[in-house]
C-alpha cells in the first residue's frame, strides 16, 4: 500500500563489478500502484503525481498487470533525447494546463523494479528474480510503458556510460543481484558524469542562518555577449560560508545598477535572458534576494550535465581561478556529449 519510498544509490566514481547495470534516468523517480482501475503514482517523497499525468494513468490501466507495484522513472523524451524541464512543467495547479501538456508533451515511464504482483509481495526477493518477474510481467507492454534495459556486463555497462549521455541520461546504476528491495536505503550505486567548468562569479544568496555565504550564483557568456545566469554552487561548511562573505566583500556593489543582472526582477528581462531570482510556481513566496557581486572573479566548479543552457543539478566549487578572465568564460568551454538516439534505447 501506499506510499512506499523507493529505493536509493549512492554515488561512487568508478562502475563496481559483479552487479546489475542500468541507464539512469534524468526524470521524476515513481512507485506506481494500481489495483484494477485504482491508479497511483508515487513520487520519492511519497507526495502523489497522479494528476500530473493523466496520459500515464491510463496506460497503466491499459499496460500494467492488474495488481501490481512498479518502481520506475517517468521520463518525457523527444527528438531523441530526455526533457527535464518538460517535466517540471507539469507541476501545475490548473489542471486544464496538465491535460494540455499531457496531449502536448507526453510522458512515457520506464519501469526497471517489481515489488508486487498479484497478492504476493516480492521485495524480500533477490533482484535477479524480481527482475525476471517484471521482464515477464511487462513482456507485453506498450510504449508509453518500457522495462529498462539492463545487463550483467561492466563492459556493456561503461559502453551505455559513454553514448547514452549524448540522449540526455546522466550516468550508470549498479545494483547487487542478491540484494532484496530495501525502501529509503541507499543499497544501490550510481556513477554520473562529471566535468569541470569555469565559471563567472556575479553574486550570492545569503544563507538563511545569517549574513553568510548561502549560494554563489555562476554565469557564463553567451554568443551575444550577455552573461547568463547558468547555475549556483552551494556545498561549503559554515565556517567557510563565512570565509566567503568576508572575502567578497571587496566584491559588493552598492546597487546592482550596472550589472549584468540588474533586470532580475524585470518580468520581461526574465523571459529573454537567465537571471538569478525568477518567481515560480517553485519558488512560491520564497525570498530570491541576492546581493550582487562586480563580475570579475572566475570559480572552477564541477558539474555533471546541462539541461538547456543550464547545469542540471547544483555544482560543485572547486578552486578559484585568478588567470582566467570573465569574458573568457563562455559556453563553447562545454564538452557537448556524442548525440544517441534515445529511441535506440526504449526500443532495442
Amino acid at each position: 500500500m501506499p506510499p512506499v519510498s523507493p529505493m536509493l544509490a549512492k554515488a561512487v566514481d568508478e562502475i563496481p563489478p559483479g552487479m546489475q547495470y542500468e541507464a539512469k534516468w534524468d526524470g521524476f523517480r515513481a512507485v506506481v500502484f494500481r489495483d484494477g482501475d485504482e491508479v497511483e503514482i508515487g513520487s520519492r517523497t511519497a507526495r502523489t503525481l497522479t494528476r500530473y499525468f493523466p496520459e500515464l494513468v491510463a496506460a497503466f490501466r491499459a499496460e500494467l498487470p492488474e495488481r501490481c507495484v512498479v518502481d520506475g522513472e517517468i521520463v518525457i523524451a523527444h527528438d531523441g533525447r530526455l526533457h527535464f524541464e518538460e517535466l517540471l512543467e507539469r507541476i501545475h495547479p490548473a489542471a486544464s494546463r496538465v491535460r494540455t501538456l499531457a496531449e502536448r508533451t507526453p510522458a512515457s515511464f520506464v519501469a526497471f523494479d517489481l515489488l508486487a504482483l498479484g497478492t504476493e509481495a516480492l521485495a524480500e526477493l533477490p533482484l535477479t528474480e524480481r527482475r525476471a518477474a517484471l521482464c515477464t510481467a511487462l513482456d507485453r507492454a506498450r510504449p508509453p510503458v518500457h522495462t529498462a534495459p539492463a545487463t550483467t556486463d561492466p563492459g556493456r555497462a561503461r559502453t551505455w556510460f559513454s553514448q547514452f549521455e549524448g540522449a540526455g541520461l546522466d550516468g550508470i546504476v549498479a545494483k547487487p543481484l542478491d540484494q532484496p528491495y530495501r525502501p529509503g536505503q541507499r543499497t544501490m550505486f550510481k556513477v554520473k558524469h562529471q566535468r569541470t567548468a569555469d565559471c563567472v562569479l556575479a553574486g550570492y544568496r545569503e544563507h538563511k542562518s545569517g549574513p553568510v555565504v548561502g549560494s554563489l550564483l555562476l554565469g557564463l557568456y553567451d554568443a551575444t555577449g550577455q552573461l547568463q545566469h547558468v547555475g549556483v554552487s552551494a556545498a561549503f561548511s559554515m565556517a567557510r560560508r563565512a570565509q566567503l562573505a568576508e572575502e567578497l566583500q571587496s566584491l559588493r556593489m552598492a546597487d546592482i545598477t550596472g550589472h549584468p543582472w540588474a533586470g532580475w526582477a524585470d518580468e520581461s528581462a526574465q523571459a529573454s535572458s537567465r537571471l538569478p531570482g525568477a518567481v515560480s510556481r517553485w519558488t512560491g513566496t520564497k525570498d530570491l534576494s541576492w546581493v550582487p557581486l562586480r563580475p570579475e572573479r572566475v570559480c572552477e566548479v564541477a558539474y555533471d550535465h546541462m539541461e538547456g543552457t543550464r547545469f542540471r543539478h547544483t555544482t560543485q566549487f572547486r578552486r578559484w581561478r585568478p588567470d582566467r578572465e570573465p569574458a573568457d568564460c563562455t559556453y563553447d568551454q562545454l564538452e557537448e556529449p556524442v548525440s544517441y538516439n534515445l529511441a535506440e534505447l526504449l526500443h532495442p
